[in-house]
């Protein structure tokens, strides 16, 4: 039944070698459900309830994945957006978490009906691939910044906002051998390098009393704490002096996860020898990006950010993963941990601080895309790679970007009527700087 419903013979497997490929893929992944409750837990969501809505988007995402598109992709909420779900949306412009889990559904949403009509390839065709290799580089540096500073080796500084905290500190000390350890562990090129890094790191914390494991009472209540407190009626009330808009919010989550997408898809589906080699397309695309859309709002009703693939999917894909029972045994695997996953609530900070630097670090092979011998190119993926950290905002590194982009590429001639779209988001991004500056 299985080869039948996966094709495994056609494309050159079997059971066993999915279900292998499937494990792979869950051990390089599985920190999520740490280290993503960490920091939604920064934005007032109750870690436990994050950790099992964390479980359930990505077992039911990969699932659903498997099942629509037989691709070995597994999805999971997405490092990046989470965090500018916690410290642009709800620390910095102040949007209650429920009226942002309600825009994380929003986006899903609107991602599944642009699939649908087909406006997605006008997107996608409308950014040039260098700003969102840059966006991909400027969201590594906003994570990597975030742990530094969860982890204190980065401190506010009066006269230079920022500088170096004191790194004989326990929680600092700590956060540097746990990054130093998982390095090591990824050089050594072990699959859950990740998730041992972040254990050891915790165990040794609790056994030099620079932490302490206080796991709070929690019972089938408590983990509902997060589940169906999406406030979408909010969504559309957004306003104020701040700019905040639904139209902002949302399309940066839209952006952000359609270009994630196709990043990781072309990754997997190259190394898996999946693309069609007449044409260069990939086969069944919009199912992917329906199985995407549909994870997204399901997680944001679980309680947790923008579920999207991950690109730790060539890890199974490497060891043999070729069909959709890959990402089922994945979806599988997550379910399971749903009953443990409130247990994530004792890791301390000092032991995911050094998980989001080696994510950030991750993120910069992105960065290679792009040409820096043209400037046309290089200073709008610049100023975007910059921005972001540097801002606080995913939004405005964006802005940056595709304003910069936009403005050269019109001075230079190299304007082309089919970009008609790129240069129409460049000007509303004027429109909010000016409506910013006004407010």
């Amino acid at each position: 039944m299985l080869d039948k419903f996966f094709r495994l013979q056609d494309h050159g497997t079997s059971v066993r070698t999915e279900v292998l490929a499937g494990f792979t893929t869950f051990l390089t992944m599985i920190y999520i459900v740490i280290v993503n409750p960490a920091i939604m837990g920064d934005a007032g969501l109750s870690v436990a309830a994050v950790a099992v809505a964390t479980c359930i988007a990505a077992g039911v995402g990969s699932i659903l994945m498997g099942v629509l598109s037989n691709y070995p992709l597994a999805l999971a909420p997405g490092m990046g957006l989470n965090a500018y779900f916690t410290y642009t949306v709800v620390k910095g412009l102040g949007v209650p978490w429920e009226t942002a889990l309600g825009c994380v559904f929003v986006s899903g949403f609107c991602f599944l009906v642009l699939t649908l009509v087909g406006v997605r390839q006008m997107i996608v065709a409308a950014i040039p691939p260098s700003l969102f290799a840059a966006v991909a580089g400027g969201i590594g540096l906003f994570i990597a910044f975030i742990g530094l500073k969860d982890a204190g080796v980065i401190v506010p500084n009066a006269a230079t906002a920022v500088g170096l905290g004191p790194l004989t500190s326990p929680t600092a000390a700590l956060s540097i051998f746990g990054f130093l350890l998982i390095a090591v562990l990824q050089a050594w090129r072990l699959k859950a390098a990740m998730l041992i890094g972040i254990l050891a790191t915790a165990a040794v914390g609790w056994i030099a009393g620079v932490a302490h494991p206080a796991p709070a009472a929690y019972t089938l209540t408590s983990l509902s704490a997060t589940a169906f407190k999406l406030n979408i009626p909010g969504v559309f009330q957004l306003k104020g002096g701040l700019g905040v808009t639904i139209m902002e919010i949302v399309f940066v989550f839209l952006f952000v996860d359609l270009f994630d997408n196709v990043g990781t898809l072309v990754a997997v589906t190259k190394k898996a020898g999946l693309i069609d080699p007449d044409s260069g397309a990939i086969p069944r695309l919009n199912r992917i990006l329906i199985a995407d859309s549909i994870a997204t709002m399901i997680g944001a009703m679980a309680g947790t950010s923008t579920t999207t693939s991950y690109v730790e999917s060539t890890s199974g894909v490497a060891a043999g993963g070729r069909t959709g029972l890959t990402s089922v045994v994945v979806g599988l695997l997550f379910l399971c941990t749903l009953f443990v996953a409130p247990l994530a609530q004792v890791i301390p900070t000092a032991a995911t601080a050094p998980a989001l630097v080696m994510v950030g670090a991750a993120m910069m092979g992105a960065l290679t895309e792009i040409d820096w011998e043209d400037v046309t190119i290089a200073v709008p993926a610049f100023l975007t790679v910059v921005g972001t950290p540097l801002t606080y905002s995913i939004a405005t590194g964006l802005a940056f970007g595709i304003i910069s982009y936009a403005v050269l590429k019109l001075v230079t001639g190299k304007a082309r009527r089919k970009d008609w779209l790129l240069y129409l988001l460049a000007v509303l991004f004027v429109l909010r700087f000016i409506y910013l500056a006004g407010g």
